[in-house]
């Protein structure tokens, strides 16, 4: 329980060092790989209750997140090692071609490895066929892709008519998100769905792969 205490410690308050530390500590002392993770988890689910009650801003969001991370990092070779699969899914995520803004596409990408997502993050500017590339070569659930431009909106679309093209809608499902992405947007390119902030993004993202 005390153990338990000190991962929440950090992650809420965004220690990273802290976080990789007790990730550290937890296989130098031959602990419970799995229950460090749930504690870890835990904290990172309560970050972002804290997040939506308007108790936790964006800063404050995205180092709980990294911190989860550094963690996980730590972690990962164990969990490979033992064939463990703690996936809840395969994502492909990265801002479209011609838009460099990755502030929160980035955030996204963190909470969703956070949670639990084995995620691929292409970064920003990345083009149509890179994203249908890896989540090809991935075999990915979900294809998230970002656009913080009107300008580059269009590369939203151009993405589902791309995989309606190439027979490959239906194998993906494709989360959209940005500033000026809207619920009519949305349905006019026959996106999946979209989400206004991380926390919503992997409650969507949980929906999505779970139907």
């Amino acid at each position: 329980m005390i153990f338990t205490e000190e991962c929440k410690d950090a992650i809420l308050r965004g220690n990273i060092d802290q976080a990789r530390d007790l990730a550290h500590k937890v296989l130098d002392e031959k602990l419970d790989v799995n229950n460090a993770i749930d504690g870890f988890s835990l904290a990172i689910r309560e970050a972002g209750d804290l997040f939506e009650e308007g108790e936790f801003f964006l800063p404050e969001l995205m180092r709980s997140a990294e911190a989860m991370k550094a963690a996980m990092t730590i972690f990962e070779p164990v969990l490979k090692e033992r064939k463990e699969d703690r996936s809840l899914g395969k994502i492909v995520i990265g801002t479209i071609e011609g838009d460099i803004h990755d502030i929160g596409k980035t955030l996204v990408a963190a909470m969703l490895s956070a949670e639990g997502f084995e995620v691929h993050d292409l970064g920003a500017d990345v083009p149509i066929s890179t994203f249908i590339d890896k989540a090809l070569e991935v075999d990915a659930n979900l294809i998230c892709i970002s656009a913080l431009l009107t300008t580059t909106m269009v590369g939203q679309k151009k993405l589902i008519d791309s995989l309606k093209e190439k027979n490959l809608r239906d194998r993906f499902k494709v989360l959209i998100g940005g500033a000026p992405v809207s619920k009519q947007w949305v349905k006019e390119i026959g996106a999946d769905g979209s989400a206004e902030n991380a926390v919503s993004a992997v409650k969507l993202a949980k929906k999505l792969i779970e139907s």
